[in-house]
């Protein structure tokens, strides 16, 4: 579990133990439309050890809390996509979005719940960052609306399903039942959390229409 840095500690030069700086951590999404691969920095520090391509992402990093610099780069140069500050608190998860188009790049930085699911189950909530897309559901096929009119920017909370299952998820056009993505044969563990997200373009090219991805955040074993 990956929370358990949270309470380690350091030896001093004396040789005594002392508590570890205080930390968080925080995943990276790539869910800016017509994006090259880039490069993602906190501060100083590289992040990512492949490029990170459309729709990809990297799983959770530690960092100091309070306010950091993350930048995202067009990989393997300095050229500078998107900077801005962060503001980061002591034993919390988050997740990171780059939304928008390259030109227009923003930031959407979502507070993650990692609370165990009870037995037998996995959670699971949505997040919207396609701009241009309407408020939208996240639903099972044929089955039961997980979350509801979530609008460009926004995320649910995290819904209990049953685990070890396999869905088709559909998100919806928000209070019908116009499906504008599916997810097919997506196969949940029990134990786990997860996030779906809406990315890309109403009426896009086939390079930023709108798509969906789905993000195992935490397994519990």
């Amino acid at each position: 579990m990956l929370a358990v840095f949270f309470s380690s500690c350091l030896k001093n030069n004396d040789n005594d133990y002392a508590a570890a700086p205080a930390r968080a951590l925080v995943s990276v999404v790539n869910a800016s439309p017509g994006s090259q691969a880039l490069d993602f920095y906190l501060d100083q520090n590289k992040a990512n050890n492949q490029a990170m391509i459309y729709g990809d992402g990297i799983d959770y990093i530690q960092a100091y809390t309070g306010k950091r610099t993350a930048t995202f780069y067009l990989s393997g140069t300095q050229q500078k996509i998107k900077s801005d500050t962060l503001t980061l608190q002591q034993n919390q998860f988050y997740t990171l979005y780059l939304t928008n188009m390259p030109a227009q790049a923003e930031y959407f930085l979502v507070r993650d719940s990692i609370n165990r699911p009870a037995a037998g189950k996995a959670t699971i909530r949505l997040v919207n960052v396609s701009p241009n897309a309407p408020a939208v559901d996240l639903a099972i096929k044929n089955g039961a609306v997980l979350a509801t009119n979530k609008s460009y920017k926004s995320a649910s909370a995290f819904i209990p399903v049953n685990g070890n299952s396999t869905y088709t998820f559909e998100i919806r056009q928000a209070g019908t039942n116009n499906v504008l993505v599916t997810l097919t044969d997506v196969k949940i563990k029990g134990d786990a959390i997860y996030t779906v997200w809406l990315q890309g373009l109403n009426n896009g090219s086939e390079q930023t229409k709108l798509n969906a991805n789905i993000q195992n955040n935490v397994l519990y074993y």
